[in-house]
């Protein structure tokens, strides 16, 4: 594809949506190019909970349509990505002060028909949802709701004594930067036009057709397209103001969900999910083999131009939610690494931001000539869907008859089925015998079957080239530069994968200067 081709369709933004978006786009034969002003996954697409869920809490703000769109897509998703996803079960403790989050309309509902619940969540409405939760996806894969002991089972043993019972359920995990980065490459594999660190700086309509300004390393240049699609995520509304210079009354809501990562605070790999007397959840999740992730937090965040952290505030509030279920208190000692990401929630007209709804906006422009479709809000588990709903405003201006495609269809390196996990990742380190446990692991649950084209006929890791620590190696980092569209350290150690965690700052500059240097060499 030509630099200034004229194409179908151009796509703003390199997170979940735009790229998802552009890989369907992509298979149904339109010809596409996307555009990112960073790394792919840089923004919200990185700083999720990881969890391909339906969101249990939503059916308290009646969001049905949206719990079992999410529920259906798991094992969808599931099917299509056994190496980056994989079921995970979570354990909800039970106690009678559990409490709403005021402003849902279930509490509301409840408060006037039961009044002297004073604002509880009693114990018979987490049935009914889990009930709800079990039967509204169509489970196939994915094992039911049960009760569990935990005065007896080990789920318990590290929680406080006070809590005797626990509902325990399923959902998903989903390494999100890496379903980002694997979507982008199948939508490049597909025909479309992958441009990372490439800023638009405007866009314009002229005649029947939108003309593009963008700049990347000290360059700028035109795209021409027939329809543009504005994916940009917390700058959405920069886009369509001062991008295209569009007045529009529609709007986002910035939401800011930080996490803390800790040590590992418990010993077996189920999920707890945490009910505060606020009437907000968080999540405890087993992280990275070593580690338990702790979130997340719901606050305001009025610009997307100052990157969101997590706050001293917001690392004491979840230390402080944590403790009040585990037997071992946590300190911000504890606390080795943090994320924040901003969510760009469609603006409602919630009262808070626990509130705003997590569902997604569509909203096509055609004013004065070639289409703009804006897309607003969503969440990383109907991002597929998304992009169908997205695909289905979008062909009409096309002609084109291809139906949705995506749904089942493999992601690069996800060609085998979800129980064979296991399998593949013995039959790897049988076949490289230098591989340990966890280097073998670690590569299977990255790459699936591509990690043998990572090894080659490597029979020693010195094959390999050399070593960054971590078991991070120069052919490894060679293959992310050459099919991930990796460029720096960064883009490796915290989205590519979360190696950050285990090299000292020494090695992730020795990681960033070489790949520096490879970049130069290449030019």
């Amino acid at each position: 594809m030509a630099q200034d081709e004229m194409v179908d369709l151009f796509v703003i933004g390199g997170g979940i949506n735009g790229c998802g978006i552009a890989r369907d786009a992509a298979g149904r034969g339109l010809s596409v190019a996307l555009a990112e002003m960073n790394d792919l996954a840089s923004a919200t697409s990185s700083a999720s909970t990881k969890l391909f869920h339906g969101g249990l809490r939503y059916l308290e703000y009646f969001e049905v349509r949206l719990v079992r769109e999410s529920l259906i897509e798991r094992e969808t998703l599931l099917k299509a990505m056994p190496h980056i996803s994989w079921p995970m079960r979570f354990v909800l403790p039970y106690h009678k002060d559990m409490r709403f989050e005021g402003t849902t309309p279930t509490s509301k509902l409840l408060n006037t028909v039961m009044p002297w619940m004073k604002g509880r969540r009693p114990a018979w409405l987490i049935r009914l949802g889990l009930f709800m939760y079990d039967n509204l996806g169509g489970r196939e894969i994915l094992p039911g709701t049960k009760t569990v002991d935990l005065t007896s089972a080990p789920e318990g043993e590290g929680i406080e004594d006070r809590f005797k019972f626990a509902y325990e359920y399923s959902d998903c995990w989903i390494e999100d930067s890496r379903l980002v980065v694997l979507n982008a490459r199948d939508a490049e594999a597909r025909g479309a036009k992958i441009m990372t660190r490439t800023k638009v700086t405007k866009a314009e309509r002229v005649d029947d057709h939108w003309v593009i300004t963008l700049e990347a390393d000290g360059k700028t240049w035109e795209q021409h397209a027939k329809m543009l699609v504005n994916a940009g995520g917390p700058w959405v509304e920069d886009v369509i103001r001062q991008k295209a210079r569009i007045n529009s009354t529609e709007g986002i809501r910035l939401v800011r969900g930080s996490h803390i990562v800790t040590k590992r605070l418990f010993d077996h790999d189920k999920c707890y999910f945490f009910q505060g007397e606020d009437g907000r959840i968080i999540f405890a999740i087993p992280y990275e083999t070593d580690f338990t992730l702790i979130g997340t937090t719901d606050a305001e965040h009025s610009d997307p131009s100052v990157k969101p952290v997590c706050t001293d505030e917001e690392r004491d509030y979840l230390i402080k939610f944590a403790n009040g279920y585990f037997k071992y208190d946590i300190t911000k000692d504890d606390v080795v690494w943090t994320y924040s990401g901003v969510r760009p929630l469609y603006d409602d007209g919630a009262k808070s931001a626990t509130a705003a709804t997590r569902d997604y906006v569509l909203s096509l422009n055609e004013d004065g000539g070639a289409p703009m479709l804006n897309v607003f809000g969503g969440k990383i588990t109907t991002y597929r869907k998304l992009a169908e709903h997205a695909l289905e405003k979008i062909v009409p201006f096309f002609g084109k008859s291809k139906e949705g495609w995506t749904a089942g269809v493999a992601m690069p390196g996800g060609d085998f089925k979800v129980a064979d996990v296991d399998k593949l990742i013995a039959e790897l380190k049988r076949d490289f015998g230098f591989l340990d446990d966890f280097w073998a692991k670690r590569l299977i649950r990255a790459y699936g079957t591509e990690a043998r084209l990572i090894l080659g006929t490597a029979r020693k890791p010195e094959e390999l080239g050399e070593s960054f620590g971590a078991t991070l190696t120069a052919r490894e980092i060679t293959w992310l530069m050459e099919n991930e569209y990796a460029r720096r350290a960064e883009d490796v150690v915290w989205r590519r994968s979360k190696l950050g965690l285990r090299m000292s700052e020494a090695e992730i500059q020795k990681l960033d200067d070489w790949m520096t240097a490879q970049t130069a060499a290449a030019a």
